[in-house]
């Protein structure tokens, strides 16, 4: 198995007919790699996409175009065979613990459903012994295995969430908003455990999120989504650092900073403008509507997704000099 890309996202399309000829774009185009034990985040406003990239990529939604090669294996091509042992090796966390748990089942029976599926564990005392362990992996005891969700709170449910994800020992996890619907105190908490669970067990994230200082908490490698597309790739350290398309820097500006001192006098960059529908996205850059920089090229044409500096990659006329011209490019301030 390679260590250098465990999911290869080749050009990724995931567009929906919303009759009458419409056509929602909510992943349009998307390239990346995540390496194995790495954890890649990907950010962005709501309706963005990236939940329907993450659902795609596991294959709850077939691709419109592009591929998604796992271990060099096509997700979207597999037989039923191989989609059933695929299923083994990824699983997902859902964003809403409160829906996303059978009400009418008991935390015994939904976290050893998947291996009663799968034929893991067919001695009863066995698959129990094996809940129990997975319960006290996430910070919860046997105890709990004979309660129902509504007895638990929302941190608790998403630890029960993550339970029934690692009930099948699997390799790569993606995390759909899996700390959007809890309390703020609650968030970091479910974050340090899923850190610590991918220590452990050697596990691969993909972490979707919108909460950027989350996201940098436990991101090796963050990607930056707007509209469907993806607008800047790099290291979580050199995002916060340099980040380098106005949307990031939009992003990053609106994360308070705890000192008064600093947060007073800080440089804000705010976006005017609402967020433009995926049915009908701007021409060129889908961006430049909202976009303090937009230029004439931005209507016009698609910016190139280039790489700036080593691993640092980034869609955005500003660092194109046959757009801009090698003296006239506009000076972007870094979001401090």
């Amino acid at each position: 198995m390679s260590k250098e890309a465990l999911l290869k996202v080749n050009n990724l399309k995931k567009h929906f007919s919303m009759g009458k000829g419409q056509t929602l774009k909510a992943v349009d185009d998307v390239s990346f790699h995540i390496k194995q034990g790495e954890t890649f985040g990907i950010v962005g406003e709501s309706g963005c996409g990236k939940s329907t990239a993450g659902r795609t990529i596991i294959g709850l939604y077939n691709r419109t175009e592009g591929e998604v090669l796992y271990d060099g294996k096509n997700v979207h091509n597999m037989t039923e065979k191989e989609r059933f042992a695929f299923h083994r090796k990824m699983q997902m966390i859902f964003q809403d613990p409160y829906a996303s748990l059978n009400p009418r089942s008991t935390v015994q029976e939904i976290i050893s459903e998947p291996m009663e599926v799968h034929g893991l564990y067919p001695n009863k005392k066995e698959r129990l012994e094996r809940v129990y362990q997975l319960l006290e992996d996430v910070g919860l005891n046997r105890d709990h295995a004979n309660r129902y969700p509504h007895e638990f709170s929302g941190g608790q449910r998403q630890r029960i969430g993550i339970a029934r994800a690692l009930a099948l020992d699997p390799e790569f996890i993606i995390a759909d908003e899996p700390i959007s619907a809890l309390d703020v105190s609650v968030q970091a908490q479910v974050v340090n455990l899923l850190k610590g669970l991918q220590k452990k067990k050697g596990l691969t994230y993909l972490f979707i999120a919108h909460d950027l200082s989350m996201v940098k908490h436990i991101s090796d490698r963050i990607g930056v989504m707007y509209l469907g597309n993806l607008v800047e790739l790099t290291t979580s350290e050199n995002l916060y650092k340099n980040p380098l398309h106005p949307y990031t820097q939009a992003l990053l500006s609106a994360i308070p900073i705890p000192d008064p001192d600093v947060e007073d006098h800080r440089e804000r960059v705010i976006l005017e403008g609402e967020l433009p529908s995926p049915m009908n996205p701007p021409s060129g850059c889908v961006f430049r509507t909202r976009c303090p920089y937009a230029m004439e090229a931005c209507a016009s044409m698609k910016p190139e997704w280039q790489e700036i500096e080593k691993d640092h990659f980034v869609a955005c006329h500003l660092y194109n000099e046959k757009v801009t011209g090698d003296h006239n490019r506009p000076q972007v301030a870094a979001a401090k």
